[in-house]
């Protein structure tokens, strides 16, 4: 494994364990530090991927608080830091207390050079692949369509969607409720397409009836009292760009033939005219209608139907996109408090699980709204759900599935019983499929609470 970029910290106060330890890790690239002070300066300097910390030993009080604030200093600084805390063999107390406050895991002195460069080794594999993933994610948000922030799949595949039709003339029908993101996905697609032209949005629902249809087509002078001039209607006015068509289940059956009719032949009349004017524009339709239960109630033709639903895509609602309300929640604190200029807002615990919880009606309109308020109206350095009117809830949910380490204990424990049940119990081919050392495999049955004995491992597989 190449750590030429990750650098390892060595917080020792001991001379000669100092050099102990830099020897038995002498393989990665470290560096070491004697005291609080100097292990924060070497910190700050080198970052790095993984830090040993001695704890200090009961009853030393001072050395411990020194290294619980080393502790905790290290990961305000980078909450990605793997440490791996020294302790002494009777001080589980404090072993447990560092692990709740953000510690990778935890050693008992003396400890074995072997178990020490595994535990750094397997360190240094989490922080690369965390890091990766990280990377991973950033390239996902910055190449969704349009900007659009989503680590959801049904979204990340709704946007791949977007781009493999971008360059056709496929009319786009888009369905999902009020606030799901219909237009920015519109938008997305008009600059993924390519096309020179504007990206023209006209919504059927917000003017009346007997206005839509100049509104659409445009009119000629004098085609009716107050026309004293030839107007473009959006179709036109978005020749050579996308038009989108937003609550198209609202447009009135009066007006749906006619744009059916520009739908097959591309070419429009305005109110009043007799020429008729060729359009090359995309058309997107956008509606939270049931455009189906519509045709059944005859109010919305099938043959339009058709014609618009080319291609068809059906956005989830933000409460049904995993993880995308807190990714949201974020970009919005940050866009609203940098136009508020207070760049310092960040969310409390609190507020980022009553985020998670909330089943989002409006969706991410309602999100939106809700930022933009609490970014005016927070008193303090932290938005609580209280600042966003959401109902606080429980400590232990949702936030028990971030908890890292019940996570890799999991993971370690479905391994290790698949194993030495793969090996009927031989421990020495268990180790050998797991790619550690026998005594290594001891260690982690006992820190898993788990009998060696072959029929204590196949109940717990069953």
């Amino acid at each position: 494994m190449n750590h030429e970029q990750a650098m390892l910290l060595i917080v020792e106060d001991d001379p000669a364990l100092q050099k102990q330890l830099k020897w038995s890790l002498d393989r990665f690239e470290s560096v070491v530090a004697g005291d609080g002070a100097s292990a924060l300066l070497q910190f700050r300097r080198h970052k790095p991927a993984v830090v040993t910390l001695d704890l200090g030993l009961p009853p030393d009080r001072d050395a411990v608080a020194e290294g619980f604030k080393c502790l905790e200093t290290f990961l305000a600084i980078d909450p990605g830091v793997k440490i791996i805390v020294l302790t002494g063999q009777n001080d589980q107390t404090n072993a447990l207390r560092a692990i709740r406050l953000g510690a990778y895991d935890f050693l008992a002195k003396p400890v074995e050079p072997e178990m020490l460069s595994l535990t750094v080794e397997r360190a240094f594999r989490l922080y690369e692949l965390e890091l990766e993933n990280r990377r991973l994610l950033s390239l996902q948000q910055t190449d969704a369509v349009g900007g659009l922030l989503t680590r959801d799949a049904a979204m990340q595949r709704i946007c791949r969607t977007i781009d493999k039709v971008a360059s056709s003339n496929l009319t786009v029908l888009l369905l999902g409720e009020s606030g799901t993101g219909k237009e920015v996905l519109a938008q997305g697609l008009h600059q993924a397409s390519g096309r020179r032209g504007r990206f023209i949005a006209i919504n059927c629902a917000a003017i009346p009836e007997n206005l839509l249809e100049s509104e659409l087509f445009g009119y000629e002078r004098g085609a009716f009292t107050g026309a004293s001039k030839t107007t473009l209607g959006k179709i036109e006015t978005a020749n050579g760009g996308t038009l989108m068509l937003d609550e198209i289940g609202d447009l009135p059956m009066s007006l749906q033939a006619k744009l059916l009719r520009f739908l097959q032949q591309r070419t429009i009349e305005r109110v009043g005219g007799r020429q008729e004017i060729a359009i090359d524009a995309r058309i997107v339709g956008a509606t939270h209608q049931d455009l189906r239960s519509r045709i059944s109630d005859g109010r919305f033709r099938e043959d339009l139907y058709y014609r618009l639903a080319e291609i068809i895509v059906d956005i989830p609602p933000l409460r049904d996109r995993h993880g995308d309300a807190v990714l949201l929640a974020h970009a919005f604190l940050r866009r609203f408090a940098a136009e508020q200029r207070r760049p310092s807002l960040s969310f409390s615990d609190d507020a980022l699980r009553a985020i998670a919880a909330h089943g989002w009606p409006g969706n991410v309109r309602e999100l939106q709204n809700l930022l933009k308020r609490a970014a005016i109206m927070s008193e303090g350095l932290r938005v609580t759900a209280v600042d966003l009117g959401l109902a606080p809830t429980s400590t232990e949910q949702p936030m028990a599935e971030l908890d890292l380490r019940a996570v890799r204990e999991r993971a370690e424990r479905q391994a290790l019983l698949a194993a030495m049940a793969h090996s009927d119990g031989n421990v020495s081919r268990a180790a050998d499929l797991l790619g550690i050392s026998r005594p290594t495999l001891y260690d982690l049955m006992n820190k898993l609470n788990l009998n060696p004995a072959t029929q204590t491992i196949d109940k717990e597989i069953q």
